[in-house]
């Protein structure tokens, strides 16, 4: 263990500690590599002072987070000194104290708040719920700045003698900031900025206005003027009492004027005022209605503002400023064009082709239009829209303008009177299904498609106008939902009925599902959802190109992966009598605290096949992250890496720094293991994860902390080279097994240890002369444990006795 020294006083849960009056007197008297720096406030009493950096990390001073600030003031410190800091998440909690702390009334505080240590002094002031200040306030000596706390608020209940009037329905524990001047604050009602409530600040005389809370008013004054014909109006408003009389004019539904006046005594100027607005309800006698329009829902309580000239207001349709309703103001000689209101004109193109996606739903598409316009046939969806439309339209040279309809999409609530303006007649009007702006719904002018169709390679290359403003939703797409590992279990054995389905073998909640253009083959893609591809969107034209996996169709967008986050893998801790597996299930323990996995150890179990089946089955879900015992993992790992289920299961290998030999690849590192095929693998090869298909991932998942004693030292590399040999020719492996043979980076007995086990696998391997079943041997550890007492006449207890007892 480590020196512990504090500063100030002595911590309650570290009574050995002693006293230093300095840094540099705690470097004098240590007598370890690294010593303990430790803050009395700070609760040790669940902190394991054993604690040890990674080797890489052995020249930095070690800071430790509390509940509240990344540094508590406990520090691991090199006896050899230190440049900068690393800053730990491992939380040791502070406790509260009454220290430097006033206006300490507020009971369900946490007061074990402090500051970071390397802040320069401030003076703190935590906030209520009405001010930056006003809650307890924590003083560093010598501060004199000021410094706002915004977190862990405070309900202030208590309301100050400063009011000068407490009958409103207002929340009076409002209080100022305690850094302001004083003023007199004044609150406003519901409609100034005045009418409310004051707080009076001893000795103040300037006038504040506060925005922030208000109160109701609910009484009328005298001096309201009500047309007729008008109502639900708020007659509790009232003007502002620093502004000069004016008469308030206040407007309708439709205009400025026309509703009720306020009129201030000795008022002459008009002010016009937008809220609130009273609701107009009688209909003038100027209006001239066409016969022809469906004028049954045209509100023709509009009117004009009286304050403009004499008009004809002309009312427009739902798509064009004409054809509407008129308004004509005597003696008004001039048009003036209204688009507030409009009136609905019957539709424009008289019939729809309905585009069959061979999703069963053209019935349905009918039954949706049948009664707003006239199904003229319904035709087969080529492999692109292009071809399609030119093949539909090619037919109907006695059509101007007709629709095409998908049914993919739903029509229930589309408005086919819409109709272009005059000048883009002759453009293919294209409507967006959901948010795919290339949608599956087009008005087309028959005459001018046909004309120019043929100079035309792909549809996106027509004139086209894209109207996204009206959108068409599609149908929910046909969701296959499987339990099986990845979609490639899955994707030859269903009938795909739609053009495009949702594979999904997990329970993640999809908020929000992209829609994907039908418009031509490349933009029909491969949709995943999650990083891990849980649920993906796949198109029915992909199932002719995927044999393997589903990248086997060459149109992916990835870009959509983000839309929900996968369930985190388990992570499994597997040992078998490892001298470190302790140390190295703590490490694991500390990095499972701010980690979203499920993390569980399995030990004890005889056999390698054995321990990785009991792992496995100890998991939750398909895939499970596995570290072994002499594993040191890597705390920056990303733990929410997840399988890619467009490809067929597999396992996944991970890299390891092995600090013996400097050589950082897969061996002794974490695996992401599949469930199923670890239940079938029969383990009759060399190396149990190799013997199924794999893929090495180069994260680094930790340390491969191997030599401990000289047992597993000298197992690990005897296993390790066996299968390094075997492998051979190779350029890479020539390469490890060399650092394997010749490399102590430790320049220890453990680390001589490792190169023996190397060099004893060489040479058993020559030996065994490519005979399988020899090698097939070393695949067990009672076999090794045998092999290694007749080599070194010491059973692996008996030496690794002898190693700790030297």
């Amino acid at each position: 263990m480590f020196d512990i020294f504090y500063f100030d006083k002595l911590p309650k849960s570290v009574p050995f500690a002693r006293q230093v009056v300095s840094l540099n007197e705690a470097y004098k008297l240590s007598r370890t590599r690294y010593f303990w720096i430790v803050d009395y406030l700070c609760d040790y009493s669940e902190w394991d002072f054993l604690w040890e950096p990674a080797p890489w990390e052995s020249e930095y001073r070690h800071a430790f987070a509390s509940q509240h600030q990344a540094d508590c003031g406990t520090y691991l410190v090199p006896k050899t000194g230190y440049k900068e800091t690393k800053y730990n998440s491992c939380i040791i909690p502070r406790v509260p104290t009454q220290e430097n702390w006033t206006n300490t009334d507020y009971t369900d505080f946490d007061y074990s708040w402090h500051p970071s240590p390397t802040d320069p002094p401030y003076i703190y002031y935590f906030p209520t719920q009405h001010q930056r200040t006003g809650g307890p306030v924590y003083t560093v000596p010598d501060a004199t700045d000021i410094k706002y706390v915004s977190t862990m608020q405070v309900v202030k209940e208590t309301v100050d003698d400063h009011w000068n009037d407490l009958s409103y329905d207002f929340d009076y524990t409002w209080h100022p900031d305690l850094t302001d001047e004083p003023y007199i604050y004044q609150f406003g009602t519901q409609h100034q900025k005045t009418g409310g409530p004051r707080y009076v600040m001893p000795g103040a005389t300037e006038v504040k206005y506060v925005r922030t809370i208000k109160c109701k008013r609910t009484s009328v004054d005298q001096y309201w003027e009500t047309p007729d014909g008008v109502q639900n109006f708020d007659y509790t408003w009232h003007p502002d009492a620093t502004d000069k009389p004016y008469v308030y004019q206040f407007g309708t539904q439709w205009q400025k004027t026309g509703g009720p006046r306020y009129v201030m005594p000795g008022a002459t100027e008009m002010k016009y005022v937008q809220n609130p607005r009273c609701e107009k309800t009688s209909i003038d006698s100027c209006w001239h209605i066409p016969e022809d329009a469906e004028y049954e829902d045209f509100d023709q309580t509009w009117h004009p503002d009286a304050t403009d000239k004499p008009y004809v207001y002309q009312f427009g349709t739902q798509w064009q400023k004409t054809g509407g309703p008129r308004y004509v103001v005597p003696g008004a000689t001039e048009t003036k064009y209204v688009d507030q209101i409009k009136i609905k004109t019957e539709r424009f193109a008289k019939g729809a082709i309905v585009i069959d996606h061979f999703d069963g739903n053209t019935d349905k598409v009918q039954s949706e239009i049948s009664d707003r316009t006239t199904v003229l046939k319904t035709a087969r969806y080529f492999d692109n829209y292009l071809d399609t439309i030119k093949r539909v339209i090619s037919t109907l040279e006695d059509q101007e303008y007709v629709w095409i309809v998908s049914s993919v999409c739903d029509y229930t609530d589309f408005d086919f009177s819409w109709h272009p303006e005059t000048w883009q007649a002759a453009m293919l009007h294209v409507f967006a299904s959901n948010e795919q702006k290339f949608g599956d719904t087009f008005f087309v002018h028959v005459p001018s498609f046909l004309s120019r169709i043929d100079d035309v390679e792909l549809l996106d290359w027509y004139d086209c106008n894209f109207v996204e403003d009206i959108t068409v939703p599609r149908r929910p797409m046909q969701v296959i939902s499987h339990n099986e590992d990845t979609h490639m279990d899955v994707i030859q054995d269903q009938n795909f009925r739609d053009p495009l389905v949702l594979l999904s073998n997990s329970d993640v909640d999809i908020e929000y599902i992209p829609t994907v253009s039908l418009w031509r083959e490349k933009t029909k893609t491969v949709v995943p959802l999650t990083p891990g591809a849980t649920n993906v969107i796949l198109p029915r034209v992909s199932l002719p190109y995927i044999k393997t996996q589903i990248y086997d169709y060459p149109n992916i967008d990835k870009t959509k992966k983000h839309i929900a986050d996968d369930h985190p893998m388990d992570v499994i801790f597997i040992s078998n009598g490892e001298t470190n597996a302790e140390q190295n299930w703590k490490h694991l323990s500390c990095i499972a605290e701010h980690i979203p996995n499920r993390v569980v150890r399995v030990d004890g179990v005889q056999g390698r096949a054995q321990a990785y089946r009991a792992a496995l089955q100890a998991s939750k879900t398909e895939w499970a992250f596995c570290i072994f015992a002499k594993l040191e993992a890597n705390p920056e790992f990303d733990w929410n890496w997840q399988p890619d289920r467009l490809q067929q299961a597999k396992h996944y290998i991970f890299h390891a720094k092995n600090p013996v030999n400097n050589l950082t690849y897969g061996h002794m590192a974490m695996i992401a293991y599949n469930k199923k095929l670890v239940e079938i693998n029969p383990a009759t090869g060399l190396d149990f994860t190799l013997d199924q298909k794999h893929e090495v991932v180069p994260m680094l998942s930790g340390i491969a902390r191997y030599a401990h004693d000289p047992w597993i030292a000298w197992r690990s590399a005897f296993r390790e080279c066996i299968k390094l040999k075997h492998s051979l020719p190779n350029i890479e492996n020539e390469y490890r097994l060399e650092q394997w043979l010749t490399v102590n980076a430790q320049n220890d007995e453990l680390g001589d240890w490792s190169i023996r086990g190397a060099n004893d696998a060489v040479e058993y391997y020559n030996r065994a002369q490519g005979s399988f079943d020899l090698l097939r041997l070393t695949y067990e550890w009672d076999w090794l444990a045998e092999y290694f007492t007749e080599r070194y006449n010491q059973s692996p207890a008996q030496k690794c006795t002898q190693f700790l007892s030297q």
